[in-house]
């Protein structure tokens, strides 16, 4: 029997959104939550957040102390990392991996199991509003999917993908924000242009793509129909549209998508070849 539920290797911002959501959902209490994370200050911030979890001195007393491991590090810090810590790895064990862009046969091949997941989430989730793909190894029982999608989906919504896919996840979901927060800053500009003050357009700007996501989100009809029930004839927003197609902005986001998938092929493709 394991002494801690979680075990995370790595106490950066995607690892503390995790653990957050997990308490606030019930899941575990911080006492169950076991941290290995060398930077002396992320430590002393992660036992403020979380007061009984366990600050472990080394990578290998965590994996000793934990059986389902949450791998939060950056990919390059985990291929330096990964050969010392492979011994430590039993049936036992279910490790997940949120490392981006090292495929599930590299971690197979690191780790001697095949009873990994791979995760890729987003910066979302430190609000609870995140979105994440999951790609499962072979060795992953039901039970241990059960539980994946209990954890993610404290911190969002979660989709299940094959580990090729999560490419695309990344170029969706994964560098999705910065191109909806470009949007938002363009909005706010556009208001400014046209004389608003800074404050008022960018708070106007944040609520308008909140409220027509959460429009998409939960009614389920496509955004192109909700889109044209605001286009009224001859209209403002009509106007606007037309600008917008002009410029090209659908292909340059459809492009930006297929640009980070295919880097993130790239990146996945160097560290295969490693």
């Amino acid at each position: 029997m394991s002494e801690y539920e979680f075990g995370f290797l790595g106490g950066g911002q995607m690892a503390t959104a995790i653990a957050k959501g997990v308490v606030k959902a019930g899941i575990s209490e911080d006492a169950g939550i076991a941290f290995y994370e060398p930077n002396t200050q992320q430590v002393e911030k992660l036992s403020k957040q979380f007061p009984k979890a366990r600050m472990m001195s080394s990578a290998g007393g965590l994996f000793e102390s934990a059986h389902r491991l949450i791998l939060a590090v950056k990919p390059q810090v985990l291929d330096g990392i990964a050969s010392s810590l492979s011994h430590h790895v039993t049936p036992h064990h279910h490790l997940v991996s949120i490392a981006a862009g090292i495929p599930l046969s590299k971690l197979t091949q690191w780790f001697r199991t095949e009873r990994i997941t791979r995760v890729m989430p987003n910066t979302p989730c430190q609000n609870m509003q995140g979105a994440s793909g999951v790609a499962h190894g072979s060795g992953v029982g039901e039970a241990d999917r059960e539980w994946i999608e209990r954890v993610f989906r404290s911190v969002g919504s979660v989709v299940q993908v094959s580990d090729e896919q999560l490419h695309a996840v990344t170029g969706v979901s994964g560098s999705g924000p910065a191109y909806v927060l470009l949007l938002i800053e363009a909005l706010s500009d556009g208001g400014v242009a046209a004389g608003l003050s800074r404050e008022v357009s960018l708070q106007l700007a944040t609520q308008t793509v909140l409220g027509a996501a959460t429009m998409v989100q939960q009614t389920g009809v496509h955004p192109a129909v909700l889109r044209e029930q605001v286009t009224s004839p001859a209209g403002t927003t009509i106007e606007a549209l037309k600008v917008l197609e002009k410029g090209g902005v659908r292909s340059s986001v459809i492009e930006a998508v297929l640009a980070a998938t295919n880097r993130s092929k790239e990146l996945a493709s160097a560290v295969r070849n490693s």
